[in-house]
């Protein structure tokens, strides 16, 4: 059967996190000076990367909230304790400077327009949905995306199944016509294709070293990759 809807991830696929995220952090250090703890900014930039992802972690297994999540990253990078509100002044200036640096990737509003006449679109983000609303709106998208369920709101998130048939519910639609696209192989693409989706693996960065799983290596593939549905097709984007 046909996909009638593209449900998407948002950061690191339509939006350059990753990019936002290093030139903030960048601008910001500029400002703040860099801690004692790194050699330079790039070795500061590694780390505060990584300390994302383990805060993450450390939310989706229900160890912190929101809140908690970016103060303790704080505490960490810095290697100081800190009281709740000094993390959160210190944090609330570097998301102005990473907010300054948001982007969508080149080829998100082609791709969205692209798709925009024949198929339903929703946004499925690990985040929480007041923060990616607001990222969609400034980035000037919001209005593509028809439903947009977060983690935090679910109480759930990807890649377990219940997140993806959340998303497909609020669609009206079973999980066979909805494909998934996100950058995480994963969290996104395995845990989309194990709920019953068309899970797309967005490998920006060409690394191929996943054969078990649908990807493309950029969003100009999406298309015909979805026209018609080459579920069962298109040998040349699998693997």
């Amino acid at each position: 059967m046909a996909i009638r809807a593209v449900l998407w991830d948002i950061d690191d696929t339509l939006f350059d996190y990753d990019g936002a995220e290093r030139t903030g952090m960048r601008h910001h250090l500029a400002h703040e000076g860099l801690p004692d703890a790194y050699d330079g900014v790039e070795q500061a930039l590694d780390r505060w990367r990584d300390l994302t992802v383990r805060h993450w972690q450390r939310l989706a297994a229900g160890e912190t909230d929101f809140p908690g999540r970016h103060w303790d990253r704080v505490r960490d990078f810095l290697g100081r304790p800190l009281s709740d509100t000094e993390a959160e002044e210190w944090f609330e200036r570097h998301r102005r400077h990473y907010e300054a640096a948001w982007a969508l990737f080149p080829d998100a509003v082609p791709a969205l327009d692209g798709l925009a006449a024949g198929y339903r679109h929703a946004v499925l983000s690990n985040s929480a949905f007041e923060h990616q609303d607001r990222k969609l709106r400034a980035l000037g998208v919001r209005d593509r995306f028809e439903v947009l369920l977060c983690a935090a709101e679910l109480g759930v998130s990807k890649p377990e199944a219940a997140a993806f048939h959340a998303a497909c519910d609020a669609l009206g639609l079973p999980p066979h016509e909805v494909a998934y696209v996100g950058n995480e192989p994963d969290i996104d693409a395995r845990g989309a294709t194990e709920a019953g989706l068309l899970g797309i693996w967005l490998d920006r960065r060409g690394t191929g070293d996943r054969p078990d799983l649908t990807r493309i290596t950029g969003l100009a593939e999406l298309a015909p990759m979805l026209r018609p549905d080459t579920r069962f097709g298109a040998v040349s984007l699998i693997g």
